[in-house]
């Protein structure tokens, strides 16, 4: 947390220059104040006049005693004022998430209106996303927070749209289907629920700082439940907003609390609330602590270092190069599904692809933000890394390994040039090289090595050895191949075909960690059905009774 005896400390080391393209730019237009559910305009926010994130709790709108200060991450200026509640002022959040049932808000048997109620709300919310002003409100604003290309900004929030109008009308009671099963006897039938666990809790990261909170969070108030959101502290703004908007579409005030804090007392809040389920989106370490402390009551979609295998058969260099360069780049590197090593069959070292991938990230600029901050690496840290792996026998730059110039980034961030070293892969399987190379650098860097074509089971076990199974891709057409691979792989989320990649979380398919039972998914009826649901059995057993019973022996 970064107060302002901090921020002045870092801004005088900091570069000065601030870009004000990014305020300027004639090419996005400007937010519109007339907004309804809008607290602030986005082009506006400096530090000459920051905006204020509140807390939701109870139905109110709060502040606090305590606020802290975020900081403009292209030029470090102060610009974002949130109210954050310790852990002396977490009772009404506790007492909040105490009301709300085991049985929940809703669920088959109770208020099953809402089903439908959510339905419209989904319905008003989806329109108002439509609305281009609007549209560029969200984008525009994720951009000041978590910088990253508009195309990439206005995809959050187009696929957090696409996701509303997925469950409109009565899509949200299509999600609680029940089935039934005959019984033994006249009169006896079982019929299986999807139940609501009551109160819950989401805990999301930075680096989406609106699809991610929005798709849980519906998810969970689909289902029956009353959550209580915790976004980070540096992005909590965009999805702040996003409520608003939402109460505006008809959403009660009441069903959600919305909680801006450090980890410590957020930890504290569970632990006293003891919501019955919290799905965490972050780092691997916070997920196990969480798993241990709430006794196992969570869902999780951690940290995930992601692989991509290119099959022997070569073909659309271009394409091939082009995705590897999204996957691998595009928000700076910063999603849990971006490409963090690629295994090259020689066929594919033969070709242009590594030179056409080099031209293609060489290409990305700080000015339109297809490369930028860094939130949770600083440049430092990034760099030597990269120096460690380049201790490695045989390994070697293939381009970038430079910090970006001419920025005002500050320096409590990262900021460096896309990023590929080279690794044989003898030596990444190496047990002293294996912990070091699959490290997860949430940036913008990958490794890259290459497999001969009966180096396969190499490349396979290599795969094996990794703890995160988030996203994978098999770039290939040769369907032996990809049976080879899929078959020996568990990747949650795993593209395969010539045009597969890593990235890529739209609201029309799965995405989420596999081998793993505390896994979470997200977008999908089948994910907010396993996150944000349990099962429930009630047999009816009405008779009639036999005309002629008597109490039969002990048995």
């Amino acid at each position: 947390m970064h107060r302002f005896a901090v921020l002045r400390e870092m801004r005088a080391t900091a570069p000065t220059v601030a870009f004000n393209w990014f305020f300027s730019s004639s090419s996005i237009s400007r937010s519109v104040h007339s907004l309804t559910f809008s607290t602030l305009e986005v082009e506006q926010v400096s530090g000459a006049q920051p905006a204020e994130v509140q807390n939701l709790v109870q139905g109110r709108w709060t502040k606090s005693s305590t606020w802290n200060t975020i900081v403009d991450p292209l030029n470090g200026e102060p610009f974002i004022k949130v109210a954050e509640v310790d852990e002396a002022g977490i009772k009404p959040f506790v007492e909040s998430l105490s009301k709300c049932p085991k049985s929940g808000l809703h669920n088959p048997f109770k208020a099953p209106e809402r089903y439908l109620m959510y339905g419209d709300i989904s319905t008003r919310a989806a329109h108002m996303l439509s609305q281009p002003e609007v549209s560029n409100f969200f984008t525009r604003l994720i951009q000041r927070v978590s910088p990253k290309s508009y195309q990439q900004a206005q995809a959050e929030v187009y696929v957090s749209r696409k996701f509303l109008e997925n469950f409109c009308s009565d899509q949200v009671r299509f999600l609680a289907r029940s089935f039934a099963v005959p019984g033994n006897h006249l009169g006896q039938q079982s019929h299986g629920y999807r139940w609501p666990y009551g109160p819950v809790a989401i805990i999301t990261p930075f680096n989406f700082p609106l699809e991610i909170p929005i798709l849980q969070m519906m998810g969970a108030l689909y289902m029956g439940n009353k959550p209580v959101v915790k976004v980070d502290s540096k992005v909590s703004i965009v999805m702040e907003q996003m409520l608003r908007l939402l109460h505006d579409c008809g959403l009660p005030r009441e069903d959600v609390d919305f909680i801006n804090s450090d980890g410590k007392t957020m930890n504290k809040l569970l632990l006293e609330a003891e919501p019955r389920m919290t799905l965490f989106t972050g780092s691997s370490r916070v997920a196990d602590k969480l798993a241990v402390d709430l006794k196992g009551r969570v869902k999780l979609e951690d940290a995930g270092f992601d692989w991509k295998v290119l099959g022997p058969d070569v073909q659309e260099v271009d394409y091939v190069a082009w995705v590897c360069d999204q996957d691998a780049y595009a928000c700076s590197g910063q999603k849990c599904s971006a490409e963090s090593v690629l295994f090259m069959h020689e066929n594919w070292a033969k070709s242009s692809l590594l030179s056409k991938m080099k031209d293609l990230a060489e290409r990305r600029k700080l000015e339109d933000l297809t490369v930028g901050p860094v939130l949770t690496f600083t440049t430092e840290a990034m760099l030597e890394h990269v120096n460690k792996l380049l201790q490695i026998p045989g390994s070697k730059l293939l381009f970038g390994g430079e910090a970006l110039e001419n920025h005002s980034i500050p320096n409590i961030y990262g900021a460096i040039k896309p990023t590929a070293v080279y690794i044989p892969l003898e030596e990444l399987l190496k047990e002293k090289n294996y912990e070091l190379v699959t490290t997860e650098i949430f940036g913008p860097f990958q490794v890259i090595t290459e497999y001969k074509q009966d180096q396969l089971p190499m490349v396979l076990d290599a795969l094996e050895r990794m703890h995160a199974h988030l996203t994978a891709a098999v770039v290939s057409n040769d369907p032996l191949f990809l049976q080879e691979v899929i078959g020996k792989s568990v990747n949650g989320t795993t593209y395969a075909g010539i045009r597969a990649r890593t990235t890529g979380a739209p609201q029309n398919h799965w995405f989420g960690p596999a081998g793993d039972p505390r896994g979470a998914g997200i977008g999908t009826p089948e994910a907010i059905r396993l996150v944000w649901s349990c099962h429930r059995e009630i047999i009816y057993d009405v008779g009639p009774m036999p005309q002629v019973w008597e109490i039969p022996p002990s048995t």
